[in-house]
């Protein structure tokens, strides 16, 4: 039953100047209260037209960062709730928070960005519960009554940093008793309560904490921290001066001739500021509302020596619980693995987004349609996946053609062309609607997440037959299609070299195949079988319009041979070997480099393991020339890259506009690393069946995958020594696995911990 509040949103009563470069300043806000009695239970519910922190008698609440996060406002509006008992005493208390713009307020997008996208007030929405020990309750919520003021933090924004004077603390002033006499009143805020939600998804915390590795000098003579990861999160700094001294931090992934390379971050100025207050003990700052994503820091004007034990990087993002893992015998395909856990975890900060360190950080919806097989496995995003395909309903919505936003949470993006009205439709992007859903049924085997986005799947599934109408071929005029093919220019990133039609095509077979299928499990059978029927005819019409004849495709490209056969649209077996021939050869022809972008990278190993071409996939895997994976690992990568080159081979940064050093999508890869390459791979929704189906090659001698089931841990691991391949299996309780080992019957294995045998030939590697 949804909560009734009584609570009033509050925001400041003062008159606020237009925002300037570094973004708004953040107020505080206060009340004080009077406990009656021993207090039983004190729960504290609140949220925030904004971002906030708050305090209750001096002690922060909870350790949540940027809360409430970021939703579908308009549509969707988290609240949190914290057990506060210990903090509420009898008689006075006082509470309050500190209250910035973050994404309901602050600036959002790229060229140039917007301000005020949900609104242009920040407020505070705060209702404490009070059980006391005789049996009462009482409320106090915020409302006019409450205070305000200017605090320490003058500026802060997600994308320009946070600006600090230390001079401007207020020592007490959440505690009882303060002189709060000198405070502004503050205003309410007409705020429709009906879309909050309590929080459906871990919340943002500080998750470790990393030293520097090195404290050097560039030949500038600035001061540079490298803590030998490119992360996302923030600095906490220690240090002692005089007042009125102001350190400056800037943040960046790389250094480009010895300096801070900042040209990728865009308008994304990522500079935090410290102005001291000159206490003779020393000083402690981290920044509140703001995030960076970066590997380098440069320190300016800092007092007396920097010591590697006065700064430390705080890694921020949504608190997962891990569930996968994967190691080999060989170090640089470990690094890669690693690479893509540490792109997933700076870009799962609230949303899946993009990339967390330029003027973007945004939801966009095809870089997790990719990568959702990866991210399933590595954490537990169930949650954290579903709450974000409600925004992506709940935005759709609003769209009259039932189109999906490329971005969720939808905003208003600055394009400078004109755009028709409406939401984009995009392949491969819009179809994350479908194929984000059917993965987590996949991996989590619980079916209410296709009943509750079905009518979001089937309104895209619907918007494109109508766009594609009779001929059930679409994708004409512009699309990302495969968005970053290494062939396209700096300037061109959509210049792939795969059609938009063929790419297009294939994901309306396929979204349409998967929605008869969610249909089947939901027990829709009329819906079943004329979606069924539809996939059927889409798939007839990319073979008249694409397939010239036996397993050979009009285009002649490693992504549409990985599209063909990974979606299902060729005929038989005779035309699937030939299309797999096909496509090793083309791998071949490129020295056995990727020629797939954003859309036929996900797919590209899968078909030519399914076809009898492991060993080109994994010459493909293990490649270290660009564009490669391991020319990343060899270039220094600690995460993902957007382009395969954005570091070119002379060690220049790319100079294309859009550069990032953390972006997750080209680490889909890391699914077949756990199902080929390990062979721990589901058979059955949520792994009530395990197929383990390892296929060594690339050199390897090793190999192993951990994964934590719906029904307990799930593991495999290989090795090979004299020719003889030895498996090891363990099967959670209640599952069975199907092991097929190369060269042997496929065996069945219960619960428990098994261990196979099969003779290994380097010839085998192909099956």
């Amino acid at each position: 039953m949804p909560h009734t509040w009584t609570a009033q949103v509050i925001t400041p009563a003062w008159r606020e100047e237009p925002p300037v470069a570094p973004g708004r300043p953040a107020a505080l806000l206060r009340a004080e209260f009077t406990a009656s009695s021993p207090v039983r239970r004190a729960e504290l519910r609140a949220t925030a037209l904004g971002v906030y922190e708050m305090h209750l008698n001096g002690a922060v609440v909870g350790d949540h960062v940027l809360a409430p996060g970021w939703t579908s406002y308009h549509h969707r509006h988290r609240y949190q709730s914290f057990d506060v008992t210990p903090w509420v005493r009898p008689g006075a208390n006082a509470w309050g928070a500190h209250l910035a713009d973050g994404w309901y307020r602050g600036l959002l997008g790229f060229n140039g960005g917007n301000r005020d996208i949900y609104g242009p007030d920040t407020g505070l929405l705060a209702e404490l519960r009070i059980a006391y020990a005789d049996g009462s309750v009482q409320t106090v919520t915020t409302g006019p009554d409450w205070r305000a003021a200017a605090g320490p933090v003058t500026a802060a924004g997600l994308y320009e940093g946070e600006v600090y004077d230390a001079r401007r603390e207020l020592p007490g002033w959440c505690e009882p008793g303060f002189d709060g006499a000198p405070w502004q009143p503050v205003r309410v805020l007409d705020f429709d309560t009906s879309v909050l939600f309590p929080a459906d998804s871990p919340p943002v915390r500080r998750i470790e904490c990393l030293p520097p590795v090195a404290v050097t000098t560039s030949p500038t003579g600035r001061t540079l921290v490298d803590f030998g990861q490119n992360l996302v999160g923030r600095l906490r700094i220690r240090l002692r001066g005089d007042a009125g001294r102001t350190v400056t931090l800037r943040h960046a992934e790389v250094l480009e001739d010895g300096e801070l390379c900042v040209r990728p971050l865009r308008g994304a100025a990522a500079t935090d500021r410290y102005t001291l207050r000159g206490d003779t003990d020393g000083e402690q700052w981290e920044p509140r509302f703001t995030f960076h994503g970066f590997r380098y820091a440069e320190l300016d004007n800092w007092p007396g020596e920097l010591t590697p034990g006065d700064v430390t990087a705080v890694v921020l993002h949504s608190d997962l619980r891990r569930t996968g893992w994967f190691e080999s015998s060989d170090p640089s395909l470990n690094r890669l693995h690693e690479n893509v856990v540490w792109g997933m975890r700076g870009n799962f900060l609230d949303v899946p987004t993009d990339c967390p360190q330029r003027d973007e950080r945004l939801g966009w919806s095809g870089d997790i349609q990719v990568f959702a097989p990866t991210a399933t496995f590595l954490y537990d995003t169930e949650d954290f996946l579903r709450s974000w395909l409600s925004d992506l309903a709940a935005d759709q919505s609003d769209d009259p053609d039932g189109v999906p936003p490329l971005i969720s949470p939808a905003i208003p993006v600055n394009i400078p062309v004109p755009l028709p009205p409406g939401n984009l439709a995009m392949a491969g992007w819009c179809d994350a609607a479908v194929i984000v859903p059917w993965v987590l049924y996949e991996r989590y085997g619980d079916s209410q997440v296709l009943r509750t986005q079905y009518p979001s799947m089937r309104a895209w599934v619907d918007a494109v037959d109508r766009i594609a109408g009779p001929g059930h071929v679409w994708g004409e005029g512009f699309q990302f299609g495969d968005w970053l093919d290494p062939t396209a220019s700096p300037e061109d990133p959509a210049g792939a070299t795969t059609s938009s039609p063929l790419v297009a095509t294939a994901y309306f077979a396929r979204s349409a195949r998967l929605l008869a299928r969610s249909a089947d499990v939901l027990g829709k059978s009329d819906e079943a079988e004329a979606y069924h029927a539809l996939a059927d005819a889409v798939r007839q019409a990319f073979r008249a319009r694409f397939h010239i004849g036996g397993g050979r495709l009009a285009e002649e490209t490693q992504t549409s041979y990985a599209l063909a056969l990974g979606f299902d649209l060729l005929q038989d077996g005779a035309e699937r070997a030939e299309a797999g021939s096909r496509l090793a050869a083309l791998v071949a022809e490129r020295g056995h480099r990727i020629g797939t972008g954003f859309l036929g990278t996900p797919l590209v190993c899968d078909a030519l393991t399914a076809t009898g071409h492991t060993d080109t996939a994994y010459q493909l895997l293990m490649g270290r020339s660009c564009p490669s994976w391991l020319y990343q690992v060899d270039r220094g990568a600690t995460t993902t890259w957007e382009r395969w080159d954005s570091l070119l081979p002379d060690g220049s940064v790319n100079p294309g506009e859009m550069t990032s050093f953390n972006h997750y999508a080209l680490g889909a890869i890391a699914d077949w690393l756990h199902r080929t390459v390990a062979g721990l791979a589901p058979a059955a929704p949520g792994y009530r069946r395990l197929l383990v189906r390892p296929r060594p090659g690339g050199g390897l001698t090793w190999a192993r995958a951990a994964h934590e089931t719906p029904y307990g841990r799930a593991e495999v691991a290989w090795h090979l020594h004299e020719g003889q391949l030895t498996v090891t299996v363990t099967v959670p309780p209640g599952v069975e696995a199907t092991v097929e080992l190369p060269d042997a019957e496929p065996t069945r294995a219960g619960p428990g911990t098994h261990t196979l045998h099969a003779p290994h030939r380097i010839a085998e590697e192909q099956q």
